[in-house]
């Protein structure tokens, strides 16, 4: 795919969702690293129902860590792997406090030391809560990526690098938003909505469905 097309699917997107943003309730940056810890293999809907009455009652790492590993399972036990992410968000709590004042730290280096934080982790948080260009890439943005030409890779470390590589700085902080929105309702798994899709024309996939 050559940049021309590349700038006109972005400028698409940005036409359609101006000021994209995460489908994740959060108020602060301590409230989005819960919400995307949990949100790993789980749903953003069934992740937004369990932080809803979670929040209410713990919304700082002191207020979590008191709530201690058998209180906090209890408000997330609706989510998959609640027990080991439980754990990893009462052990990241502590080191909140012990280590950044209970703040959640600014860079990568810092933020993928928390338990339960990898790279994916640390790129939505750099990029929706301190607003820095990273672009993370999950399931729906690999398979978007891939799909339709905008950035080929065999892994999603890969295909990260590429679009970092491809997609114009103008458009680099919206991407993430923009693709994992498009992959979750449109350029879906089993049957790409092609027909509504935006991009339509632009998109290099061979297979476009033609069902109304």
């Amino acid at each position: 795919m050559n940049a021309q097309k590349r700038r006109e699917i972005f400028t698409r997107f940005r036409a359609a969702n101006p000021k994209p943003a995460t489908e994740l309730v959060y108020r602060t940056p301590f409230e989005l690293l819960v919400a995307v810890v949990l949100s790993a293999q789980a749903t953003d809907k069934s992740v937004n129902l369990a932080t809803r009455k979670l929040f209410e009652i713990a919304d700082t790492p002191q207020k979590m860590l008191a709530l201690g590993q058998e209180g906090l399972e209890f408000h997330v036990k609706s989510i998959g792997l609640y027990k080991t992410k439980a754990k990893h968000l009462i052990a990241t709590c502590r080191l909140l406090l012990d280590q950044h004042q209970g703040e959640v730290p600014r860079t990568r280096e810092q933020l993928e030391k928390l338990p339960g934080v990898g790279h994916k982790t640390a790129s939505v948080i750099l990029n929706t809560a301190f607003g820095e260009p990273t672009i993370a890439v999950d399931t729906h943005i690999f398979r978007v990526a891939n799909r339709t030409g905008i950035a080929l890779g065999k892994n999603v470390l890969e295909v990260e690098k590429n679009l970092l590589k491809f997609v114009a700085p103008e458009f680099r902080h919206d991407a993430h938003h923009w693709l994992i929105l498009h992959g979750r309702y449109t350029c879906k798994a089993r049957k790409p909505d092609c027909p509504h899709c935006l991009i339509n024309d632009l998109c290099e996939y061979q297979e476009k469905t033609t069902d109304v």
